[in-house]
């Protein structure tokens, strides 16, 4: 019996891996108990390194050296300010000499509610005991 090696490109696996996470646990709500734009974003985008959770154990987290943020961390969440997350999020870590694994979107410039609602839940994180 031959084995067979599938090469699944760096998109889909993502994308299979945000299907794996479900639905996230710190979930902000809107209206209708519709997930808000930040929440969808945040559970398609940012969960697949940093968790649902928040801890940095998502399941692309393992191929990144240094790992993805902790967000439960509370030294981390005294450390910073929101509009330090606010320019994280928007530049990536390539251009703020972090990590290159984050990146960058510039489009939530012209969407600040879902930048607002990324960093409300960010914060979130920090406040669970």
């Amino acid at each position: 019996m031959r084995s067979v090696v599938i090469a699944i490109p760096p998109t889909l696996a993502i994308l299979l891996a945000v299907l794996a996470t479900g639905c996230g646990k710190n979930r902000s709500q809107s209206a209708g108990d519709q997930p808000s734009q930040a929440q969808v974003m945040f559970d398609t985008k940012c969960a697949v390194c940093h968790g649902t959770d928040g801890t940095g154990n998502g399941p692309s987290g393992d191929s990144f050296e240094p790992r993805p943020r902790n967000y439960t961390d509370p030294a981390w969440q005294a450390s910073i300010t929101d509009d330090q997350i606010k320019e994280i999020i928007l530049k990536g870590g390539v251009n703020l000499g972090k990590s290159p694994a984050m990146p960058s979107n510039p489009m939530l410039r012209e969407r600040p509610e879902v930048l607002d609602g990324l960093v409300k839940i960010i914060r979130g994180f920090g406040k669970r005991p």
